[in-house]
């Protein structure tokens, strides 16, 4: 079983249990290790078949088509203001699901690879740093230890902000479908 398929079957299990936000899925980005909550992870696939949407932002590399649904995907790296992510065999595709006012909307986050599903107990999460990350701090939920090192744990739903990223895009949602489609 690939790594995908092993994280990806971990995730429903995880999430049914856990309503503290104590799992978090770990990723390489950029050469740095990241986590995130599982409970808005969906699943994670491979990268590929995606289709590039003109005039967007660098952070929006284009869409997929995911069971008949539009997703936009995001390089999490460049909305760190980082290079764009170089594609890889490992490179993945991590879907999540953020809020959008009463809807939700599926987004999907391209990383450099995914490592594991992980247990971090709140007494192992230290508070956001006020200097020397190299990305907005209200990105980050905390620093979590694991095994003497810190990985970043970020706020999902900041970082993929639809408000902020329409904006940013100077289109609605709609656009982007239509543009799509």
């Amino acid at each position: 079983m690939n790594a995908i398929a092993q994280i990806n079957k971990s995730l429903p299990v995880a999430a049914a249990g856990q309503l503290d936000q104590q799992q978090y899925l770990t990723f390489m980005l950029s050469g740095e290790t990241y986590a995130m909550g599982i409970l808005a992870i969906k699943e994670i696939i491979e990268y590929g078949n995606l289709t590039e949407v003109p005039r967007m932002p660098d952070f929006i590399r284009g869409v997929i088509n995911l069971r008949g649904a539009v997703v936009p995907v995001i390089d999490l790296a460049a909305r760190f203001g980082k290079s764009a992510t170089d594609l890889t065999r490992r490179t993945c595709i991590v879907i999540i699901e953020v809020a959008n006012g009463e809807d939700a909307q599926d987004v999907g986050v391209m990383v450099d690879a995914v490592n594991e599903v992980l247990e971090i107990s709140a007494g192992e999460i230290e508070p956001v740093p006020s200097f020397g990350a190299n990305i907005r701090a209200e990105f980050i939920d905390g620093m979590g230890k694991i095994n003497g090192k810190f990985v970043i744990i970020l706020n999902i739903h900041q970082v993929l902000s639809v408000e902020e990223m329409s904006t940013l895009a100077g289109v609605n949602g709609n656009n982007a479908e239509s543009a799509a489609a």
